[in-house]
């Protein structure tokens, strides 16, 4: 004849929530292994992006008028540069955002500055970016003055 399990035993006859939450802790455990991992994302340098304007190479350049130049450079991000911002101040031109597709970690830019008319004017040319997580860098600048 069988011995009878002894209570507590893991052969001990379950009733009760104990006979209930064991297919429920089986049905967990096979879950376990087909689930994916989670995953965090990279939360990125928190820095914005470095522009650096290259041409003209110093902080104020001298042109004649009617005179086309362009202002050029790069904006550099480990994250990615999302958007460079041009603004020109003083000079009643105004550019679009550059939005890279797909975002990329250098976006080299020319920025077609004109003169034409400005006789005696100065100009403030002002180029920012920001990166694919929001972050804003530093506004690189340069003046412009027309003679």
């Amino acid at each position: 004849m069988p011995k009878k399990a002894q209570p507590g035993s893991i052969f001990a006859p379950r009733s009760g929530w104990r006979a209930r939450l064991a297919p429920v802790l089986m049905v967990l455990a096979a879950a376990c292994e087909e689930r994916d991992r989670l995953t965090f994302p990279d939360p990125g340098d928190g820095i914005g992006p470095v522009t650096t304007i290259d041409q003209p190479d110093g902080a104020d350049t001298t042109l004649d008028a009617d005179a086309e130049f362009f202002v050029q450079g790069r904006t550099i991000d480990r994250d990615g540069v999302d958007t460079v911002y041009f603004f020109v101040i003083g000079g009643n031109q105004s550019f679009p955002p550059y939005r890279p597709s797909p975002p990329s970690d250098t976006v080299p830019f020319g920025v077609p500055i004109s003169t034409s008319g400005r006789s005696g004017q100065t100009m403030l040319v002002q180029i920012h970016g920001v990166d694919t997580r929001g972050n804003q860098g530093g506004v690189s600048t340069r003046r412009i003055i027309v003679r």
